[in-house]
């Protein structure tokens, strides 16, 4: 099922997103649901937030520059349901630092949005010394969560 809605990219604090004008839980089946979000033809895995009683979401500068959009923008927006495993393949020496440190276990039960994140981060830096830094950061976060 894909529901189609016009929105307005806002941005407040160092967040951008879009709201959602739809009854979330009510077609998607939960207040907090995994989704596709198309816009301008570029396609990202999401989930939706919620606000009070509203809903939004997160629109990061990847996924902005991908869409072709900035905050302000008018947009139209296709939402589905993601019923599809998330998964993140872990790099190998992230791995061996989670081993090292006990936290596999731990690494697994962060949330999707997490582990995809600390991976980009790891896989986009452009010298070893930055992505040991950031192997490093991943470890630290995923001890403290």
């Amino acid at each position: 099922m894909a529901e189609r809605f016009e929105a307005v990219v806002g941005t407040e604090g160092s967040g951008t997103f879009v709201e959602v004008p739809l009854d979330v839980p009510a077609i998607f089946g939960r207040v907090r649901a995994p989704v596709r979000v198309t816009i301008n033809g570029f396609t990202w895995r999401s989930t939706v937030m919620r606000y009070g009683e509203r809903y939004y979401l997160p629109v990061n500068a990847r996924n902005r520059e991908g869409a072709r959009v900035a905050a302000g923008d008018r947009v139209e927006v296709l939402l589905e349901l993601d019923a599809e495993e998330r998964d993140v393949t872990v790099p190998a020496d992230l791995a061996d630092a989670l081993a090292a440190a006990g936290l596999r276990d731990a690494w697994d039960a962060c949330s999707y949005s997490h582990r995809r994140e600390w991976v980009e981060a790891i896989e986009s830096a452009k010298r070893p010394d930055t992505r040991t830094r950031r192997v490093g950061r991943a470890v630290a976060s995923v001890s403290s969560s």
